[in-house]
């Protein structure tokens, strides 16, 4: 199977546009050197005399109401091995073939659809009903199919007469053979091997005896996609919070005896409680931190189990790892002084409360402005940093800069500061800061600013600075 335009159409079938209906013309694009490039485009936009590879200016030029859209080769690749899982119903044997196409093993399958041709009629009928562009043949060699699918005709075609380019060859190689007057395959054919290797390498030998079955070409199929869910069916209904737990911890060691065969830690986990009712509830945990510890997982489902109504009984259970993140094994020795384990913990109970995303930590930043000197982050989505590398003292609270009355470079004896009448005990300073002229500011624009630490005889320690362009004072943060 190939899709010549697997990325514009799924965009398409999704009905992100109304291009599908009204047959515009489409194009998605990318950025390659230093310019927007068509990447893939429909029919409609092929017909304007449009390309693969042409810059987005130039196309526009000829077909002014061209629509486009950013390509995500990502989003592509996922909906490639959908595909995959779809041909499934055909043959268990799938591969991947360069980014738009599959291989199919049709082997002993064949006959389950009443022959290659019925199935491949088959094939292109529900791909052409879900919107998709394809073509499809059968071959005995994998070469000699996808031949067929990128430059035959018909299903039936003789791969001799196609092509050189059909065996596979980077263009340069093509281009060789074609300035030599061969230009299909039976060109090849006609020559001395020894002739061929000596003059283009052994490549091209390689591939016209995989399209021809001289050369065995396995294909590596797709492996299965591990599924981490577990499910529980219970011979009499339960209702009581222990019950439910105690089934919760059975299907939990289940499922972390998968996640530690793929070395693959939880971060979100679904728990469905289905009663004799056909009615169902579902508790829902988040994680801060990967885990696959049953014995640390099952007490952070008590407060969601301990809402759950269970009518007249529960008879069945089902726990399912709906994210997971890569967890590799860790040694653990008798030094280790403190658990990180302990604040995920803390992190989980107080995320699944008021949101995970509503708990952060502060990290460091490169930067010598007070103000972005640090980064708010998730918690659960980042780890805590080392240490924090600072030449001069900072205060522990930093605010908007708070204007006083002052005059003068040196700092006031005496000042009013919300409200507070301040007098300086003793000052420290001046530290110098300027702007970082490549990153725009409104804040900073003032130029250049001079820090005092000043210790008044009221209590306050407080952080000003200030701006010698424009003469003034502010109070910008306080010390502990």
């Amino acid at each position: 199977m190939w899709f010549p335009r697997l990325p514009s159409d799924r965009v398409l079938r999704a009905g992100l546009l109304h291009t599908a209906n009204d047959n515009r013309p489409f194009a998605l694009i990318h950025h390659e050197k230093n310019t927007d490039r068509i990447y893939c485009l429909n029919d409609a936009a092929e017909t304007q005399c449009l390309h693969r590879g042409m810059v987005l200016s130039d196309a526009r030029a000829y077909c002014p109401d061209l629509q486009s859209q950013p390509a995500d080769r990502i989003a592509d690749a996922k909906f490639l091995h959908t595909l995959a899982r779809w041909s499934k119903r055909y043959c268990p044997w799938v591969g991947l073939d360069g980014t738009d196409g599959l291989m199919l093993n049709i082997t002993g399958s064949a006959h389950l659809f009443g022959g290659e041709a019925a199935m491949l009629d088959d094939m292109r009928h529900r791909l052409a009903r879900a919107g998709l562009s394809s073509h499809i043949a059968a071959a005995n060699t994998r070469g000699a199919a996808w031949a067929l699918t990128h430059y035959g005709h018909k299903a039936h075609d003789d791969i001799r007469a196609l092509p050189v380019a059909a065996l596979r060859i980077d263009a340069k190689t093509d281009t060789a053979l074609q300035r030599l007057g061969l230009r299909k395959i039976s060109d090849l054919l006609a020559l001395p091997r020894a002739t061929i290797v000596r003059r283009f390498g052994p490549d091209v030998v390689l591939r016209l005896d995989q399209a021809m079955g001289a050369q065995d070409e396995v294909i590596s199929p797709l492996g299965e996609t591990p599924h981490y869910g577990v499910r529980l069916t219970l011979p009499d209904p339960i209702g009581l919070i222990e019950d439910v737990m105690m089934a919760t911890d059975r299907l939990l060691a289940r499922l972390c005896d998968k996640l530690k065969d793929q070395e693959m830690g939880a971060r979100q986990l679904q728990l469905t409680l289905r009663r004799v009712d056909q009615g169902a509830q579902q508790v829902e945990l988040r994680l801060a931190a990967p885990m696959r510890d049953a014995a640390r997982i099952l007490p952070l489902f008590a407060r969601g189990v301990d809402t759950v109504d269970a009518g007249y009984g529960i008879d069945q259970m089902r726990l399912e790892a709906t994210q997971v993140e890569r967890l590799l094994n860790a040694q653990f020795t008798s030094t280790t002084t403190s658990n990180p384990d302990d604040l995920n913990d803390l992190i989980t109970r107080l995320g699944n409360r008021i949101g995970l995303d509503n708990i952060h930590r502060f990290l460091p930043a490169d930067s010598h402005i007070p103000e972005r000197s640090f980064q708010t982050v998730p918690a659960a989505y980042s780890t805590a940093s080392g240490s924090w590398a600072s030449l001069r003292p900072r205060p522990l609270r930093l605010f908007a800069p708070e204007p006083i009355a002052a005059g003068g470079s040196k700092p006031p004896q005496k000042f009013r500061w919300r409200r507070m009448s301040l007098t300086t005990g003793r000052a420290t300073g001046p530290e110098r800061i300027a702007p970082e002229w490549w990153l725009p500011d409104d804040n900073w624009r003032s130029g250049v600013r001079d820090y005092w630490t000043v210790d008044t005889r009221e209590g306050r320690r407080l952080w000003l600075f200030y701006t010698p362009q424009d003469p003034g004072w502010f109070v910008h943060g306080e010390f502990a």
